[in-house]
């Protein structure tokens, strides 16, 4: 059993709420990136959400699954889900996977909560 924790934590920032991701997201922890997730979207409001991934060093298919459900739910009541901050590895992901087409990536946290 892998003890790799993730750290998810969220607050309002602006007009948009700020997850912040810590850790590696894949199939053992991805429930809790899960979870969370839908805490945040199970409001009627719609949400803009950024996702900041400027912790996570490793991401795999279970988690960009969960990350695209959790956009398609933020854009189905007119909200938002963008990423920022990817780390290389997870970039290269978004890129392989043609993904970067389908989310807002932005390098910097600040400059996407500033907008």
């Amino acid at each position: 059993m892998r003890l790799v924790e993730l750290k998810v934590t969220s607050q309002p920032q602006g007009g948009y709420v700020v997850m912040s991701v810590h850790g590696e997201i894949d199939l053992y922890t991805v429930p809790k990136l899960h979870r969370e997730l839908d805490k945040l979207l199970a409001s009627a409001e719609p949400v803009r959400l950024i996702v900041d991934l400027s912790g996570v060093d490793f991401c795999d298919s279970t988690g960009v699954n969960v990350l695209l459900g959790a956009h398609r739910a933020a854009r189905e009541k007119g909200g938002d889900l963008e990423l920022a901050a990817p780390r290389p590895p997870v970039r290269k992901i978004l890129q392989v996977t043609g993904l970067e087409t389908v989310f807002t990536v932005i390098d910097d946290l600040a400059q996407a909560v500033s907008r």
